[in-house]
């Protein structure tokens, strides 16, 4: 009863703190670590002692395995080189210094148990690093580059705190060092490959919806567990699955399963990363009463977690500066990657939060080790002291570098040119497949439907001054209601006892998903804002002198944006001035050199130049052509 109790208080707390955090536009993530704390202290709340098992296989799995589900393979590829010196090179850089730092703080503690601590909190959290990044609406490689490297960084910290545990026993070489990250690294992505691979083969001969997702759910486990019991890398075999799951699942047959498996995933993604920031709390009173009575007295223990915070704090930057630009000073990597703004680096560098996983692990240091409890209480510090620091000064330190995250016009663009050619494919596909036996009006139906998804996607770019709405959002208005009045007549035969059960929840369940979809594109419309600004968000069909008297002149066999070469940005997407030719990047890069442009010369009209784009943009009318 104590432990159902328990988890009852656990989940309502987190929801009603989530929900408080939307509502005042406070990070959640802090304001669970808060909550958590006061509950430590308050009497009627029961000891909580994290168990590292629990967390490092009943919850880290889960947590990077929804990650790696929602990150592009593609995306992770093309920074592979950044992730890896921040997963790798990074982690084990900290580990050593903080390590001689906690030495030379405290020579009563063995070397090996200070790098064990080293180990503990070099890697930042997937989920503290996730979370904020995206609320604070960074640039896309910015926040692709943090989770990358949240996702492999565990291997890389588990593997070293195994090696400086084995040496406080005295059972460790440099060779046997070598070996285990090759084992942890080879191995995990051996049966990551393996388990994607089987998981693969069977949810495609899976048809129905429950088992389906079912095996979606034992994923991390099925991954996880074989690779430990070879004693290679747990957590990597699982980030490689979902990776190879998550790239694989868009072209995976049964389309009730896929929506099965987000849906389901994102509940349990939210339930467990903001359990952890709860749990972080909670442990805060037990920590630090367990290290009152330490020989190493209070002030000196307390001093020492100071200093180590600070360690933690100013060995980032001193890694990811070097590791940012010194690469390039390679001509080939220059070329193909040319150094990104320096505001980049300074980002990275200040992201570094530590979370759950941190302090989990610094749980597994041997019981009988001494000072244990202050080891754990610095990587209680580090946790509370990195997320509290950098995550509240964060967003203030992003607005003061003027980094822009993804602009929703410059999506909402993309959004309507892709859906644009995959309607176009669909027709063609549709015109192969007719023959003279179809009945017109079915064939007329399909072609109708299709392109009228299509055009929807052009009509939630109107413009913010637009008081009626779209023919695609009064569609949905509209039949939301009839589905309202549906709905009630089957409730109302259901009273009735005339129909069975399964024969009206069958009739129930296809009006739910009508339903969710309609609200979907509602929702999407209100967030998006439906308009705004500057380049991408336009009514079609409008009337302007503008579009309608432009050249065209003919497009650079190679564009480029001179502008960003200069200034060493980067280019997102490019744009040229159908008045003077200028090339210029897009809204959602960094220097927005197209609109820069037309303030500066007033040339009112802009076309795409990139590939199967050829729609064009009045600024001054702010309509679409």
């Amino acid at each position: 009863m104590e432990v159902a109790l328990g988890l009852l208080a656990l989940v309502a707390v987190v929801c009603a703190v989530s929900a408080l955090g939307h509502k005042i536009n406070a990070s959640v993530p802090l304001l669970l670590v808060l909550v958590g704390v006061v509950g430590s202290f308050l009497p009627f709340v029961p000891t909580i002692e994290l168990n590292p098992e629990v967390v490092l296989v009943g919850l880290l799995p889960p947590l990077l395995y929804a990650a790696a589900l929602q990150t592009s393979l593609f995306d992770f590829g093309s920074n592979r080189r950044a992730i890896g010196l921040l997963s790798v090179g990074y982690v084990i850089f900290g580990t050593v210094c903080i390590g001689f730092v906690v030495f030379w703080l405290f020579p009563e503690i063995p070397l090996p148990a200070a790098m064990a601590l080293g180990a503990v909190v070099a890697p930042p959290d997937a989920v503290a690093a996730t979370a904020i990044a995206r609320k604070v609406g960074m640039p896309r490689r910015i926040v692709t580059i943090l989770e990358g490297e949240s996702l492999v960084n565990d291997a890389t910290a588990l593997v070293c705190l195994r090696a400086a545990i084995a040496a406080i026993a005295g059972t460790v070489s440099a060779a046997a060092i070598a070996g285990g990250f090759l084992l942890a690294a080879g191995g995990g992505l051996v049966v990551g490959i393996a388990a994607a691979f089987v998981l693969t083969a069977l949810r495609k001969r899976i048809r129905n919806v429950a088992i389906n997702t079912s095996t979606s759910l034992i994923a991390p486990l099925v991954a996880y567990l074989p690779a430990e019991a070879i004693h290679a890398s747990g957590v990597l075999a699982v980030v490689v699955t979902g990776l190879i799951m998550g790239t694989k699942a868009p072209s995976m047959p049964n389309g009730a399963a896929r929506l099965s498996q987000r849906s389901n995933w994102h509940t349990v993604q939210f339930l467990l990363e903001n359990s952890v920031f709860l749990l972080i709390g909670l442990q805060v009173r037990t920590i630090i009463d367990g290290v009152q009575d330490d020989s190493l007295g209070p002030e000196r223990i307390w001093l020492g977690c100071v200093v180590v915070l600070l360690a933690v704090l100013v060995l980032r930057p001193i890694w990811v500066v070097p590791a940012t630009y010194l690469p390039r000073l390679i001509p080939a990597i220059q070329r193909k990657d040319p150094a990104p703004p320096w505001q980049y680096a300074a980002i990275v560098s200040w992201a570094g939060m530590r979370g759950v996983v941190t302090l989990a692990a610094a749980l597994v240091l041997p019981a009988d080790l001494e000072h244990r409890p202050v080891l754990i209480l610095m990587a209680l510090v580090v946790v509370g002291g990195t997320l509290t620091l950098q995550g509240l000064t964060l967003p203030a330190l992003v607005r003061r570098l003027a980094l822009r995250g993804p602009d929703p016009r410059e999506d909402a663009l993309n959004q309507a040119s892709l859906m644009q050619m995959a309607t176009a494919a669909g027709v063609a596909r549709l015109q192969e497949l007719r023959t003279d036996a179809d009945p017109p009006e079915v064939v007329a139906m399909l072609k109708r439907r299709t392109q009228e998804r299509g055009l929807a996607a052009w009509e939630r770019l109107g413009r913010p001054t637009a008081e009626a709405a779209t023919p695609s959002q009064r569609y949905a208005q509209l039949r939301l209601a009839m589905l309202d009045a549906e709905r009630a007549k089957v409730l109302e035969l259901r009273r009735g006892g005339q129909y069975a059960h399964e024969v009206l929840v069958e009739v129930l369940d296809r009006l739910d998903v009508e339903e969710s979809m309609l609200d979907a594109s509602l929702e999407e419309a209100d967030a998006e804002g439906v308009g705004g600004g500057r380049e991408g968000i336009a009514r079609p069909g409008g009337v302007c002198p503008h579009l309608e008297s432009a050249p065209d002149p003919a497009v650079p066999p190679d564009p480029s944006c001179l502008a960003c070469e200069r200034e060493g940005t980067t280019t997102v997407h490019l744009r040229m001035c159908l008045e003077c030719g200028n090339v210029a990047c897009c809204d959602s890069s960094p220097g927005t050199h197209a609109f820069r442009h037309f303030q500066a010369s007033g040339h009112p009209v802009m076309r795409s130049v990139e590939p199967d784009e050829d729609w064009r943009w009045c600024y001054r009318d702010e309509l679409l052509g």
